[in-house]
Formats: C-alpha cells, structure tokens, sequence
C-alpha cells in the first residue's frame, strides 16, 4: 500500500473500543481570502465495504478526479453532509470559531438525515478539538495529524467538501469574474490579489483578511 492510500486502520480501532459510527471531518477554504470555509463530514460504522479505488486526500487529487470520486465517496459511506460559514461570518467570528460553526452545520445536516450523532465519534483530521466548542452538548472528538490522508472516512469526508466548496466557487466566478474564481477558488494567488487591488473586495471576500494583507 502507497503512502497515501489511506486505509479504515482507525476507523476500525474504533469501532473495535465499542465506537458504533465513526464520523470522518475534515475542513476546505480555510485559507481562502474569498468564499465561505466548509467542513465535510462523512458517517461509516464496522459494516462498510471496500474503498472507493483512488479515493485520496482531496489536496493529493486533481480538479478533474475529485469531480469523479465525489460521488462515489458519497454513496460509499452511511450519510455525508457540508456545513459552510460565509465570509462575512468569518470577518465577524474569526476563522476557527467558523470551522466549529461550518462543523455544527454539517452535523445538523447529517443528524436531519437520518445519522445517529449520539452514538458516534468525530475522527477530525488536525490537532486541535475546534468543534466542541461550537456545540451544546459535546460529542467524542478524536484528532488525527494528516487523517485526510490517512484515514478513508476523512478522505470521503474532504473529497466531498472539497468538490462542494469548489463548485460553488466556480458559480460565484460567473458573477464576480475579475477575481479568477473558477481557477484559483477564492485562495490569495498573485492574479486575485492583483484584482482586488484593482477592483476592491466583493461581498464575499473576507474584508478583515485582505486587510491583515495590506501593505
């Protein structure tokens, strides 16, 4: 097996310890100057099958093969869902309370379709716990370094964020095109710096951020 072929090692583990679902989270756009930052979450318990093939990393994939395997990712776990905080709520919250408040979305969203919140464990891809804080009654969160790569429910889970988030982006280029939204997807490359300089932020670009960027 590559390096980056991520397996349900701790998924498995879990589930060994008496965990009945594992749910995979990992986060998209949170170093975008534009666009709302997203966290996708994807439920399995010990019954789920083989891997999708090729699923990866979303960072590890490209444009073209996130785009195929998103949907195979969706259908191989449980239930999956993409909680959003917009730029605005960026500006306002700062970036890590939005990933708890993108996260608390999603699991709204996992819980409405039909997903047992209670009787699960977050596997969250990162060292840091930002999603308890966000929520009223805590849930066992367990933080992995690099689970987006190593562990296939958070793979699932940032493939399909990632095409989530992407897509959205390439929407909002039809509307704000200077920015070069379809190719960059809200990151600070020197062509979309270039645009806001010329054309000044939009509402859906993080003000306080491109400010913290100002010379």
């Amino acid at each position: 097996m590559a390096v980056s072929d991520p397996s349900l090692d701790v998924e498995n583990a879990l589930f060994a310890s008496g965990v009945r679902y594992v749910i995979g989270c990992d986060e998209v756009g949170r170093g975008a100057m534009a666009g709302p930052v997203a966290v996708g979450m994807a439920i399995v318990d010990a019954r789920i099958g083989g891997i999708p093939a090729g699923l990866r990393d979303s960072k590890l994939l490209s444009e073209k093969r996130r785009e195929a395997l998103a949907p195979l990712a969706a259908d191989w776990v449980l239930h999956s869902a993409v909680g959003e905080a917009s730029a605005a709520e960026v500006d306002a919250l700062g970036i890590t309370a939005c990933l708890g408040l993108a996260g608390k979305r999603a699991l709204l969203a996992l819980h409405a379709s039909g997903a047992d919140i209670a009787a699960s464990t977050v596997l969250l891809d990162g060292s840091q716990d930002w999603l308890n804080p966000a929520l009223g009654s805590p849930l066992p969160v367990q933080t992995r370094v690099k689970a987006d790569r190593d562990c296939a429910s958070v793979a699932a889970a940032s493939v399909i964020a990632k095409v989530h988030r992407d897509r959205m982006m390439i929407q909002l280029h039809d509307e704000y095109p200077h920015y070069g939204w379809a190719g960059n997807k809200g990151y600070g490359s020197p062509a979309h710096m270039a645009a806001i300089a010329e054309h000044g932020a939009t509402p859906v670009h993080r003000v306080s951020w491109i400010k913290s960027e100002a010379p």
